[in-house]
């Protein structure tokens, strides 16, 4: 099964999200980091109740929950009808 097309189309499936998914919010973590290191003077400035820092952080936890619901979405989407197909022509 896994020399199959079918095989192969579920596996791109599923790369082509979470590869460049997975690079994007890496890019964003080492981005918040690096903005920790370099610029704290920046990331202690006051906005809206906590600073700049504080806010980045938060957002790296909404980013986590957005990254999740878009991957639920395409995967209900674009991984599981693939997927059932296999399981069914593997069952059946």
């Amino acid at each position: 099964m896994q020399q199959s097309q079918e095989f192969h189309e579920l596996r791109s499936a599923y790369r082509s999200f979470t590869f460049p998914m997975s690079v994007a919010f890496f890019l964003w973590y080492v981005a918040y980091v690096l903005l920790s290191i370099f610029f704290p003077a920046q990331m202690s400035i006051p906005f809206l109740g906590m600073n700049v820092g504080l806010w980045l952080g938060v957002l790296q936890f909404v980013t986590t929950f957005i990254i999740t619901w878009a991957y639920i979405k395409y995967a209900n989407q674009n991984i599981e009808p693939k997927a059932a197909a296999i399981r069914e022509k593997m069952e059946g």
